[in-house]
């Protein structure tokens, strides 16, 4: 009898590795997968992009299909959720939603790919009509069905990080009024405050009321249940639909029940090549992990499509008879809001000051293209350096169209433990429609090892 492997989540990390080690395996191996969802393989990242229009339909945000799955000799099971692990007798127990059963299968090997889950404000009014998430695919139809329905005219966004950012915006496409409400002193706390601010003063100058430093006490109601504004210490504003973008945490409720070891932002804990610690023959990959941040040495926990992806390959791989690990991350993302680029890599300042960290700063106003070439736009670049050895920790970007990606560099920078001096001297491409004589980074490259020097002499 072939070895059978259970995938417990059907998106990026689970089907990354149940289709890596079919690929290697072929039938010597029974892969088995249960979503408790319709859709799989989804880019939840595209879900803000399709409810501002950018984006035509939910099958364009769909990597492979069910059967495309299914064809590949998956046993993939939908609207299926694994209820329960007993990692004695090596079963998980199954809730078949769509003919109202359970059941119980057993595996010779576990594969974790349960995911996040949204935070969600523990307030009055948060399970009402029009309050919605945008987690998966079913979540973006729910609240597109509502909007072509109740047709509001104004949105409150609650949080300020990549989710709500990217929501404010599909609610400007769609010409909606819009509020973003934050507990954090600026916008895209993912930023040093010195950026966030410049953030914030963008949003405010596309139209977008943006609240900070403010809680969230509740959501108020209208006579049918409906939302109908928004409570805040800080002020009540009217809303027709109420937008959660307040972030994720790992899924790991049912690795927690089993008693698999947890970390301290809740993820599961893992090796190099995704096996659980102390769990002989289970595996797990994607949001629901922790994972090693290079620059501070910490446990982080990321939720990136990106990290999920490759996290799989590494898990299908290694199960399917190779050798591959994850190393880790430096903390590299993107958004934007509108026409306004933002890119962080590495650690904030207050970040620095949690490790032990002494560092410097630089800032620099620059350009994304020659001054002269038609379409430059304004880019504000920051580094942080360690004060002694100059070493990069960190890289922040906040400009407009040709500024996010720049960031890659910072992180390339990062992952090579580079010192900004050295970043002086990269090979950056030139030419006037691209970049300045001196690209953006390079000139806060220089200013930070100005800075360097200047605090080693003391």
């Amino acid at each position: 009898m072939s070895e059978r492997v259970v995938v417990v989540g059907g998106d990026a990390a689970g089907m990354s590795a149940a289709s890596q080690l079919k690929r290697l395996r072929g039938d010597d191996v029974e892969v088995v997968a249960f979503e408790r969802g319709h859709f799989v393989s989804y880019s939840a990242c595209g879900i803000p992009y399709w409810i501002g229009g950018d984006v035509a339909s939910a099958d364009d945000l769909v990597a492979r299909t069910i059967d495309q799955h299914r064809r590949n000799g998956i046993d993939l099971r939908t609207e299926s959720e694994v209820t329960a692990i007993d990692l004695d007798r090596r079963e998980v127990e199954v809730a078949d939603q769509a003919g109202a059963t359970s059941y119980r299968m057993g595996f010779d090997q576990l594969v974790l790919a349960t995911g996040a889950r949204p935070r969600r404000p523990d307030v009055p009014g948060i399970d009402a009509a029009g309050v919605f998430g945008v987690q998966t695919l079913g979540d973006g139809e729910r609240m597109l069905d509502d909007l072509e329905r109740s047709r509001p005219r104004r949105a409150v966004v609650i949080g300020g990080g990549y989710i709500g950012i990217e929501m404010a915006e599909a609610m400007v496409k769609r010409g909606l009024e819009v509020s973003v409400v934050t507990r954090s002193p600026e916008p895209m706390a993912t930023l040093d405050p010195d950026m966030g601010r410049l953030v914030h003063a963008a949003m405010e100058g596309m139209g977008i009321d943006v609240r900070t430093s403010v809680r969230l006490d509740g959501i108020e109601t209208d006579d049918d249940g409906r939302a109908r504004a928004v409570v805040t210490d800080g002020g009540v504003l009217d809303a027709d639909v109420v937008v959660l973008g307040t972030g994720v945490e790992p899924e790991t409720s049912l690795a927690s029940a089993a008693g698999l070891p947890l970390g301290r932002w809740g993820g599961l804990i893992t090796d190099l090549q995704m096996r659980v610690f102390d769990a002989d023959g289970v595996w797990a990959a994607g949001d629901c992990v922790e994972v090693i941040d290079l620059v501070s040495g910490n446990r982080v926990h990321v939720a990136l499509g990106t990290h999920a992806n490759k996290q799989g390959q590494v898990l299908g791989t290694n199960l399917g008879g190779g050798y591959a690990t994850f190393p880790g991350v430096v903390g590299t993302a993107v958004s934007k809001v509108c026409d306004l680029e933002i890119a962080r890599t590495g650690l904030l300042e207050k970040d620095c000051e949690k490790v032990g960290f002494s560092f410097v700063t630089a800032v620099v106003e620059s350009s994304t293209r020659a001054g002269y070439f038609p379409g430059a736009q304004s880019i504000t670049t920051k580094l942080v350096a360690e004060q002694r050895t100059g070493r990069l920790l960190g890289a922040q970007i906040v400009g407009r169209e040709g500024s996010a990606k720049r960031i890659d560099v910072c992180a390339v920078a990062l992952w090579n433990r580079m010192t900004v001096e050295e970043m002086t001297g990269l090979d950056l491409g030139y030419a006037p429609p691209f970049s300045p004589v001196w690209d953006p980074v390079l000139i806060a490259a220089r200013k930070a090892t100005t800075a360097v020097a200047r605090a080693v002499r003391g």
